[in-house]
């Protein structure tokens, strides 16, 4: 037995020394983000003392290796340590990609610009986390009329909606937590569905140069972003509270985000709004005040190479319209429009009567993607929205609680993208997109319905290349092709009908006749191509040049092409156009920036001209059951826009700042050879601050406001007949308001409560000195002045 033993023992020994030994392993270590070379990393086999680190190129050898199987460990600074199996047989040659940057969120948000590596070629202005917590208590309009080149088309002090560069609605193109909103954006009175504190970064893109968004942005694109997420194990959140003097309100709004070393995570978030009546200088805006509530969960789990994310909202909002906007006979409406003070004027109270908004928006996202070696990385995306509209006028008897308005709009979108690097020059980014809408307007309300029931189908597809021409010198362009089908059931008066020829142009679309009203179904295939191509070129890290070209196409929305009837929340009759077709703009945008700690300038002129304008005007009064109100009707026309958006800042010492801006923007109508209306005055904005770090982060601000005259404006005046004096009055409804001047001032103080937890105090005062004014861009300025002063306390506190 001890004979055998050792002949056993023998053969081992020799199969040991003739195994082979003499092999190398060798490979390259990168970021699993974008390819770079990871210098420096550390290769270890285990069980043995042999170790290799990475050159400049990220490779690495190691030599005197046996034909098995070994343990590996690789490690980097700020990379993830990970442990790898690697069978060795003769020279053998194996690649590894480490997580770079371990303490950051793979985030699973499609995003404008590609993270650290890629160069913009459509300047963009952002809006991060401290700077939109100013406006915690307003709204995301509010918070976009900051950047240069936003202004906000306001219906009373409540319903803010942003517009760029002149333009508004439709053509403004919002991307909420990677979701397009579809909410119903249709008319000026219809803001965004968004709570602003749910937003850790908003970034504003002027023009179409975002296209895998999508290829009708004629304006430009916002995009609200949550909050990056540490891979490590956390618990962290904060809670605003703000009050404010004018609409005697508050907002109480809190976050709180779960993370973990594996990668789940979660965000729980809440606001609470309530305002009453707010004020002007010198009166009370009756029934202006509002409610809002909104919540949103968000989830997922985030690997080197997948991940999986989950989010939902709810968000309600009850907006009072102003009592003074809905009136009488003709008498009235002329009263209204030439008195000082509004024909209205109640008690301040925070009950919200008729007319009214009540509007709830759900949204639902669930989001995965994918890396795969020689692919890239690969999105997959399903979310649904349910936007429903209730608009409430001044009704009596049964009818007084119903609203005259009720719509229903149901969004289904899928959307797949690719990112694909083809070489270190070059990258790719396509994809797919498939939404299906569903319209349904309520016919209980009694009243005829605004926009009718419908279908919408919609299929694009994108893709845009970027090309490193040079280390300071990049190139993009981007194509996209979007089919759009719409399906309509809509009722229209028979006089209505006849009076715009439509049963001469449209005999085909109609399904039945009726006494007074005819019921057709209009059917559409619009067919619309967009691209961009722009350069940025680098004189150095801080100054460039960009310049973007882009062609958008933008399909008529539902408001333009089938309103007949009284739109409660703007208090005007809108008219519609089926003949309409695609708007069709093509704008051309430079931007010269210098970044700077002294000093910083962007100065960006743009020229945008857009066949098939669509334009809403006002050309009447209407005597109705409820009583006199505006005419404003759409027509279609070709439009040019310029104009150039500057910022300025200069540090005077290391605790002043200077910064200024000033907008500037010209909207022409090339048919008629005159002024289009509702384009914003020239303003400008200049701001002196303060900040010392060390005094508790003090930072005190006074900002001067001021917004020009618009001095070209379309001629829309129209004669009315008083019935008492047997005479026709002037209804003067296109003379804009005077120029205004506002100062603002704003302050903020940090103090330290543990070790992780921080309190900030802020008090702002916006119109300092109380001044009396009217927002050319506010469509109930013929009723009322807009906001008087208001003091406004807000308390954070981070933990």
């Amino acid at each position: 037995m001890r004979i055998y033993a050792l002949m056993v023992l023998l053969l081992s020994s020799l199969s040991s020394i003739s195994q082979n030994c003499n092999n190398t392993l060798s490979g390259k270590i990168t970021d699993s983000h974008d390819g770079t070379a990871l210098v420096g990393a550390l290769v270890i086999i285990a069980g043995t003392e042999q170790t290799a680190i990475t050159d400049s190129n990220g490779n690495f050898n190691i030599q005197n290796l046996c034909d098995q199987t070994y343990a590996i460990q690789i490690s980097h600074p700020y990379c993830l340590t990970s442990g790898y199996k690697v069978k060795v047989q003769g020279n053998t040659s194996k690649d590894f990609q480490l997580e770079h940057h371990l303490e950051e969120l793979n985030e699973i948000v499609l995003r404008g610009h590609k993270e650290n590596t890629k160069i913009n070629t459509v300047a963009e202005s952002k809006l991060e986390q401290e700077s939109i917590e100013q406006y915690s208590n307003g709204s995301l309009g509010d918070a976009l009329n900051s950047l240069s080149g936003v202004s906000s088309l306001n219906t009373g002090s409540t319903v803010v909606k942003p517009m760029i560069n002149g333009l508004h609605s439709s053509r403004v193109v919002l991307i909420n937590n990677g979701v397009r909103m579809e909410d119903q954006e249709w008319g000026v009175e219809h803001a965004p569905n968004i709570d602003v504190n749910t937003a850790d970064r908003i970034t504003l893109i002027k023009g179409a140069g975002a296209i895998q968004y999508s290829g009708d942005a004629i304006a430009g694109v916002i995009i609200t972003e949550p909050q990056a997420i540490f891979i490590k194990d956390s618990l962290y959140g904060k809670t605003i509270v703000a009050a404010s003097s004018n609409g005697r309100g508050s907002t109480l709004t809190s976050k709180l985000t779960k993370s973990s070393n594996s990668g789940w995570f979660g965000t729980v978030q809440g606001t609470r709004k309530r305002y009453g009546d707010f004020e002007a200088p010198d009166y009370i805006l009756s029934n202006t005040g509002t409610s809002e509530n909104s919540a949103s969960l968000r989830f997922g789990l985030n690997k080197f190479n997948y991940g999986i994310e989950g989010y939902y909202s709810f968000y309600k909002n009850k907006i009072g319209i102003l009592s003074a906007s809905h009136i009488g006979g003709a008498e009235d409406q002329v009263r209204a429009i030439n008195s000082n003070t509004p024909l209205i004027i109640n008690d301040f109270t925070y009950d919200i009567g008729n007319p009214k908004q009540d509007i709830t928006h759900q949204l639902a996202r669930l989001k995965a993607f994918k890396k795969f070696a020689g692919l890239g990385k690969v999105s997959l995306q399903y979310d649904y929205q349910q936007n429903h509209r209730l608009e409430y006028d001044i009704r009596v008897g049964d009818d007084s609680e119903k609203p005259s308005l009720d719509l229903v709009l149901k969004t289904h979108t899928l959307l797949l993208d690719i990112e694909s690097k083809l070489s270190n020059n070059t990258t790719l980014k396509s994809g797919i997109m498939a939404r299906y809408q569903d319209n349904f307007a309520d016919p209980s309300t009694g009243v005829r319905r605004l926009i009718p029931d419908y279908e919408k189908y919609d299929l694009g597809v994108y893709g845009i290349g970027t090309f490193q021409l040079q280390d300071n010198w990049v190139l993009e362009a981007g194509a996209r092709f979007d089919y759009s089908y719409m399906d309509v059931f809509k009722f229209y008066r028979t006089s209505f009908w006849e009076e715009r020829n439509y049963d001469e142009l449209f005999p085909e679309i109609v399904v039945e006749e009726f006494d007074n009203q005819i019921l057709t179904n209009p059917q559409y295939n619009f067919y619309n191509a967009s691209g961009t191509i722009g350069s940025t070129y680098s004189f150095s890290d801080k100054l460039k040049l960009f310049f973007n070209y882009s062609l958008a196409s933008r399909v008529p929305n539902p408001s333009e092409l089938f309103s007949e009837g009284l739109h409660h929340s703007a208090s005007r009759i809108e008219l519609g156009d089926l003949t309409f077709k695609s708007e069709i703009a093509n704008k051309v945008a430079l931007t010269l920036q210098k970044e700077g700690t002294v000093f910083g300038f962007s100065i960006q002129p743009f020229i945008n001209s857009i066949n098939n304008f669509i334009v809403i005007e006002p050309t009447a009064v209407e005597q109705t059951i409820r009583g006199n109100f505006q005419v404003w009707e759409y027509r279609q026309t070709n439009a040019q826009l310029l104009g150039v958006d500057i910022d300025a800042t200069y540090a005077f010492t290391k605790n002043f700042e200077f910064k200024h801006q000033f907008s500037l923007t010209k909207g022409y109508d090339r048919n008629s050879n005159g002024a289009l209306i509702s384009m914003p005055p020239v303003n400008t904005t200049n701001e002196i601050t303060y900040q010392n770090l060390k005094a508790n982060n003090l930072k005190l601000a006074l900002q001067s406001e001021y917004v020009f005259r618009q001095n070209e404006y379309p001629n829309n005046n129209f004669e009315v007949y008083i019935a008492q004096s047997e005479t026709f009055e002037l209804v003067d409804v296109s003379t804009p308001p005077n120029a205004y001047h506002l100062l603002n001032f704003r302050s903020s103080i940090d103090f330290p409560i543990t070790k992780k937890s921080n309190l900030t105090l802020g008090f702002s005062v916006t119109n300092l000195l109380d001044t009396r004014y009217r927002n050319y861009l506010n469509s109930l300025r013929y009723y009322a002045d807009d906001l008087g002063r208001n003091f406004l306390f807000n308390l954070k506190f981070n933990y």
